[in-house]
């Protein structure tokens, strides 16, 4: 789970922290409000927006539903409760106490549990479910803006059938300002996410009360009896229903992978108090409005709720709303990627940072990948509805692996007792087995595509982390022990004025770069350094445990730079704090040797040679080490060499 190749995040994660102690010890009370309200602006999009279509895919979607009181009140009821034990038991209640120092989401999960099962027999296999859980996010990340702006304008159909044609160009042209505005940061919009997330909750909210009081009976479809008595009546009809009733809970595992930013309070204050209360009285308003006007009304049950002198002003919401559900989903990418850099699954790609303030950043390639798979998936479905079947598995398979992870925490971390443990984690694996199958019905009506995509993904995330110990392996091999090597080169070299630094991936052996320079220069510096970059398995690193120096003596250093997954891996700025012979590092005086390995696929057994083709293929392409770590230009030098797997 360790790797050489870092990444960054700036100091968001810190800011939250701060705040969350100060409430958290009664002293700012203030400050929570405000997380929570930014938590509506930036937790909630995804989940908020699905009553633009969860209803209607329901019962309109790919496996229609008869528009009668056992199918209205038991879908309200399956969703009700799905949103119940799904989203506020297993993620808000219980996952969110599996903070890795504050952190949440899949990786920081994982990174937790691999802490604790190390060494274990079944441990690989729990960091393949991370990882392909992390696969499947990237699928979601792409289905995700296709499928909340899509819904939103859709609206215009509704309300002017003759603009049907316009939808697609318009969702388009969204779609492509949204991506590019992302290189600017977001972090002054950002700032308005929260207010306009509030008032879309609260006008969905009362909509859906005008729509109840016309039909207050409808009220009682929260009863669990309901759901029962229709998989009882219809049990087939149900369990294809689940397909479409768990568009209702997309987004639950953005709770869990912002609570970094917000911290648990905020979040679980803004889900019990506003957004859960919102959603339920909108799908109770839709079904309300299902009973009184039938067939009518299925088009868009969420924007025939509007009275006529609405209608404008809540597609404008709508929109605004499912704008910044895309928005947090392609930010939460650019974090997934940046975590993923960090534990070595991902290869060093370039990161930019849009606010010193608020640690944003900008990931060009992911930006641009997202951006035209975003389009094509828009050109090729067309409509929301279509789009839903491929959404589903996504979310469900990412919701059955925390599942897997949970266990872990609840057996080996937290160390619960049977009794409490196994019937928890039975109701939310037949939950999340139940909506997966159901969505497996979906594959060839698009459900194969976040399938391929989490596929593809996983594909390449395993070939770097795989290819990345097989290279590190081959190098170690017959490499020399520094300590020998100290010994023996002090005098065998001149020595000149200055510092060199050796980065190494491994702890162990010398540098290629170091031995090819002491062969080709035959020069020394007066202070050598082998510098080793390791990303812990924690957010982020106190800075009295970062550095460990180890003195060979005659000049010769070993340096050992530890960083959490979310910090930026600054290399200059973490070096300020290093003393070497009393004397601090001049970054004047002072020169970057890099090693630049070219990848010779071989015999030896490891990958097949598709995968060291593909893995050399991502090598050429990751970012250079210089950018990467903010290695000053003009004191770098790269060494090359090849290297055999």
């Amino acid at each position: 789970m360790r790797s050489g190749d870092p990444v960054a995040v700036g100091t968001e994660a810190g800011a939250a922290h701060s705040e969350i102690q100060a409430y958290d010890h009664g002293h700012a009370h203030g400050g929570l409000v405000k997380l929570a309200v930014g938590a509506i602006g930036v937790v909630f999009g995804d989940i908020g927006t699905s009553p633009l279509y969860a209803m209607r895919d329901t019962f309109d979607g790919h496996h229609k539903l008869p528009l009668d009181a056992l199918h209205i009140y038991g879908i309200v009821s399956l969703m009700f409760w799905s949103m119940m034990v799904i989203v506020t038991l297993k993620y808000v209640t219980v996952i969110m106490r599996a903070d890795n120092k504050g952190e949440g989401g899949s990786l920081a999960l994982l990174a937790l549990v691999n802490q604790h099962i190390s060494g274990k027999r079944w441990s690989s296999g729990i960091v393949l479910l991370g990882v392909f859980a992390t696969s499947l996010f990237y699928g979601d990340s792409m289905i995700t803006p296709a499928v909340s702006v899509m819904g939103a304008i859709e609206g215009l159909a509704v309300y002017e059938p003759a603009m049907e044609r316009a939808v697609v160009p318009l969702v388009v042209v969204v779609l492509i300002g949204l991506f590019f505005i992302q290189s600017r940061g977001t972090a002054k919009v950002a700032s308005f996410f929260g207010p306009i997330m509030m008032l879309y909750f609260a006008v969905i909210a009362v909509l859906g009360v005008m729509s109840v009081i016309e039909f207050p009976s409808v009220i009682m479809a929260l009863s669990p009896h309901h759901a029962a008595a229709m998989f009882v009546a219809d049990p087939m009809r149900g369990f294809l229903a689940m397909g479409s009733a768990v568009l209702a809970v997309t987004g639950a595992e953005a709770l869990y992978a912002d609570m970094g930013h917000f911290g648990r309070s905020p979040i679980r204050i803004s889900w019990l108090a506003i957004v859960l209360p919102a959603l339920v009285c909108n799908y109770l308003g839709q079904a309300s409005l299902l009973m009184r006007l039938g067939q009518p009304a299925l088009a868009s049950p969420f924007y025939f709720l509007a009275p006529e002198w609405f209608q404008w002003p809540l597609l404008g919401l709508a929109c605004l709303a499912a704008i910044i559900a895309s928005q947090a989903v392609i930010t939460g990418a650019f974090s997934v990627t940046q975590q993923a850099i960090q534990l070595g699954f991902i290869p060093r790609m370039s990161i930019k940072y849009t606010s010193v303030n608020a640690g944003q950043i900008y990931i060009p390639v992911i930006n641009w990948g997202l951006m035209i798979a975003v389009i094509v998936l828009v050109f090729v479905f067309q409509r929301s509805s279509n789009l839903t079947a491929a959404y589903g598995i996504a979310v469900t398979g990412a919701m059955l692996i925390d599942n897997f992870l949970l266990a872990v925490m609840l057996f080996v971390v937290w160390k619960w007792k049977p009794w409490a443990s196994v019937p928890l984690l039975a109701l939310f694996f037949a939950l999340d087995f139940g909506y997966l199958a159901a969505n497996m019905t979906k594959i060839p009506d698009g459900g194969w595509v976040p399938l391929v995509m989490g596929l593809a993904i996983f594909t390449l995330l395993t070939t770097w982390s795989k290819g990345r110990a097989l290279m590190r392996a081959s190098m170690a091999e017959g490499s020399l022990p520094f300590e020998l090597f100290a010994k023996s080169a002090h005098s065998s070299a001149a020595r000149v004025p200055g510092t060199a630094i050796f980065m190494s991936s491994t702890r162990g052996g010398v540098p290629s770069a170091l031995l090819h320079n002491i062969k080709h220069n035959k020069v020394l510096h007066e202070r050598v350094v082998v510098m080793t970059i390791a990303i812990q398995d924690v957010p982020v690193v106190d800075d009295a445990e970062r550095i460990e120096i180890k003195d060979f003596g005659q000049g010769f250093f070993k340096l050992l730079l530890k960083f959490g997954f979310l910090e930026e891996t600054d290399v200059p700025a973490a070096l300020k704090g290093v003393t070497l012979d009393g004397e601090g590092i001049d970054m004047m005086k002072t020169s970057f040797f890099l090693s630049r390995q070219t990848l010779i696929a071989g015999a030896k057994p490891g990958m097949a040679i598709w995968r060291e083709k593909l893995f050399a293929w991502m090598m050429r392409n990751a970012a250079s080490a210089m950018e990467f770590f903010r290695l000053p230009a003009n004191r770098v030098v790269e060494l090359g060499s090849q290297v055999e797997i």
